[in-house]
């Protein structure tokens, strides 16, 4: 594994995984839409039509909000332009007034180096 190409995905597949799954239910849609510019490739196209026929309606309608953090990461492969990243991603997700759920799962996030930037070509839940 290349060390510096490992730390650079492992923080970009950390920050932009935060950016894919918060957001609240006045700023969804610059939320998500910012969101889109960390992807690449088909995920990008499948986040934006799911965002956008799924996430952002069900938010406004039912005052949705969704806080994610990232407690653990480990970096599975890398190469100056393409990693594997496994995240361990724990979900606080409000719905209206009813108390917040919680849910805890891991990702195996692909990233492929983009013009200097690292971004998410693949997002498979493990």
């Amino acid at each position: 594994i290349a060390e510096d190409a490992a730390d650079a995905a492992t923080q970009a597949a950390t920050e932009s995984t935060i950016a894919l799954l918060s957001y609240s239910p006045d700023t969804v849609e610059q939320q998500l839409g910012a969101a889109r510019n960390l992807l690449t490739g088909e995920f990008q196209q499948s986040y934006t039509d799911l965002t956008t026929d799924v996430v952002i309606p069900g938010a406004k309608e039912q005052q949705i909000a969704a806080l994610a953090s990232v407690p653990a990461a480990a970096p599975v492969s890398a190469d100056p332009d393409h990693a594997v990243v496994l995240l361990f991603v724990n979900q606080t997700v409000t719905v209206g007034q009813q108390p917040p759920t919680d849910t805890a799962s891991s990702v195996r996030v692909t990233l492929d180096k983009v013009d200097g930037r690292w971004l998410i070509s693949a997002f498979d839940p493990v």
